[in-house]
C-alpha cells in the first residue's frame, strides 16, 4: 500500500525576466516546476512578484498529491490572510476529488510557516484585458461576446512537450493576438512513481494566477475568465464535504482568487469569469451561431494529454466530455451539423447509454468527474432534443427524456442566474 508522506515543504521562487521556477521538497526529494512566457513584459517586477507567489503555493498542489504529506511548511513564502484562505481551499477543496478517489482524509493536514505580504500598485489598463483559451465552447462563446471595445488577448498555456493543434487551430479563429506560458512540470509527476498518489488537482486555479501574470506584467487591467453558473455544482457528498471535479471554476474559487488578488494588487485589476451567472445551454446556444469555429473547436480531453503521442487527432466520441457537448448543442443544432462535427453520433451510440443516464441524472447517484452541465442542464437539454422530429428513430432518447425530472426548464436556463463580478464596461 501507499504510505503518505511526513513533509512537503516549500523551498525557493525564481523569479527571471521570462520565467518563473518553483521549487519545493516531499520528505527531502526535489522537485521543480518552469513556466516560461512569451508576449510579456519583464516578470521581475514586485507587483508580478506578488502574484507569482500565489501561484507558486497553488502550482505545489501537482507535487504534494505524490505524497499527501501530513504536513506542510511554507518556509518564508508571502502568504498573507486571503493567500492563506485560497491555499487552504485550494488543498482541502481543490484535492477533493483526489482525496475522494484515494480515500485519503486531509482535514489532517497541519499548515506552518508564511509571512506576511505587500501591496503593491501596478500601472494597469483597465479597457486591455487577457482571456485564458482553452478551444472550447466556453472560451470561445465569452471571446465573442465580450465587449468589442475592449482590447483583449488570448492567454495560452501548453505543455513541454508541444502546443496542442486543436487549441491553436481555435485560436487562429479568432484573429487575436496571443500571451503564451509554458509548463514544465517535474519529469518525476509525469514518469508515474509507483510510490506517488495520483488524481486531480486544481489545474484551473493555477491557469488563472498564470494569467494573472502575464496580465499584470503586459499592463492589463483584467483576466477574463469562461466558468460557468453549473460549475459550482459539487458531483458528490462525501463524509459531509462537497467534492467538486470543476472546484477551481467555482464561484466560491473566483471569490478566494479575487481576493488574493487584490491583497497583493489592489482593486484596479480584475478577475473574473464572463460566464458566471449563464448556463452552459446558454453557452450551447450562442455558440450554435459561430459558426466559423464548429469544425476547428474541440472539447475533447483525449486531444489534451500531456504525451504528444497520445493526443487523439479528432473528437473520440466516446467520452463523458464528446458525449455532453454533442447532448448540449442538439436544441441548437441539426442532427446532420453535428454530425459533421463529430463525425460519429455520440448521443445516439447505445455503448454510451448508461454514461448519457448519469448526465441527465438517471444513472449515477452522482454526475461524471468531469467538465459537464449539471443534471438538469443536461436532462433539459434532452427533453428538446427529445421532442425534434429528426431524433425520433433514437428511441432510447425519448424514453430517457421521460425519465428525467429536472427542477428547471429550458427557457429558464437561457436566463442569467446567481451573482457575478463581471465589471460592466465587460458587457456589450
Amino acid at each position: 500500500m501507499k504510505t503518505r508522506a511526513g513533509l512537503f515543504r516549500y523551498g525557493r521562487l525564481d523569479v527571471t525576466s521570462d520565467s518563473l521556477t518553483g521549487n519545493y521538497e516531499l520528505d527531502g526529494r526535489p522537485f521543480r516546476e518552469t513556466v516560461t512566457f512569451e508576449g510579456v513584459e519583464s516578470l521581475d517586477t514586485p507587483a508580478v512578484r506578488a502574484i507569482a507567489e500565489l501561484w507558486f503555493l497553488v502550482a505545489g498542489l501537482s507535487y504534494y498529491k505524490a505524497g499527501a504529506a501530513k504536513k506542510v511548511d511554507l518556509g518564508s513564502t508571502p502568504v498573507g490572510e486571503h493567500g492563506r484562505r485560497l491555499f487552504k481551499a485550494a488543498l482541502r477543496n481543490g484535492l477533493g476529488e483526489f482525496a475522494y478517489r484515494n480515500e485519503i482524509f486531509l482535514d489532517d493536514v497541519v499548515i506552518v510557516g508564511g509571512g506576511e505580504t505587500s501591496q503593491y500598485s501596478p500601472l494597469v489598463d483597465t479597457s486591455r484585458v487577457l482571456t485564458p483559451f482553452g478551444g472550447g465552447i466556453d472560451s470561445v462563446v465569452t471571446v465573442t461576446q465580450l465587449n468589442p471595445d475592449l482590447e483583449q488577448a488570448l492567454f495560452i498555456v501548453s505543455p513541454a512537450s508541444g502546443r496542442f493543434e486543436p487549441l491553436e487551430a481555435t485560436a487562429a479563429a479568432t484573429g487575436l493576438a496571443i500571451v503564451r506560458a509554458r509548463r514544465e512540470l517535474d519529469p518525476q509527476i509525469l514518469s508515474g512513481d509507483e510510490s506517488f498518489f495520483n488524481g486531480h488537482v486544481p489545474v484551473t486555479t493555477m491557469v488563472t494566477l498564470l494569467a494573472v501574470v502575464a496580465g499584470v506584467a503586459s499592463g492589463r487591467g483584467g483576466v477574463v475568465m469562461s466558468n460557468e453558473h453549473s460549475s459550482s455544482a459539487p458531483n458528490i457528498l462525501w463524509y459531509d464535504q462537497e467534492i467538486n471535479h470543476q472546484w477551481s471554476k467555482s464561484w466560491v474559487a473566483e471569490e478566494l482568487i479575487g481576493d488574493a488578488v487584490r491583497e497583493r494588487i489592489g482593486d484596479e485589476f480584475v478577475v473574473a469569469s464572463f460566464l458566471r451567472d449563464r448556463s452552459e445551454l446558454w453557452v450551447a446556444k450562442i455558440f450554435a451561431g459561430q459558426r466559423k469555429f464548429h469544425h476547428v473547436f474541440r472539447s475533447c480531453n483525449r486531444a489534451f494529454t500531456q504525451a504528444s503521442d497520445e493526443r487523439a487527432r479528432n473528437w473520440c466520441g466516446k467520452c463523458d466530455k464528446c458525449l455532453f457537448i454533442d447532448l448540449i448543442l442538439a436544441p441548437f443544432l441539426s442532427r446532420a451539423a453535428l454530425l459533421e462535427i463529430f463525425a460519429s453520433e455520440p448521443v445516439a451510440d447505445p455503448a454510451l447509454h448508461d454514461q448519457l443516464r448519469a448526465l441527465v441524472g438517471v444513472g449515477l447517484d452522482h454526475k461524471p468527474f468531469e467538465c459537464v452541465g449539471d443534471p438538469d442542464e443536461s436532462a433539459v437539454a434532452l427533453q428538446r432534443m427529445s421532442e425534434l422530429e429528426e431524433w425520433a428513430d433514437v428511441a432510447f432518447i425519448g424514453e430517457l427524456a421521460t425519465l428525467a425530472s429536472p427542477d428547471r426548464e429550458f427557457d429558464e436556463l437561457l436566463e442569467r442566474e446567481g451573482p457575478s463580478r463581471v465589471p460592466a464596461h465587460w458587457f456589450r
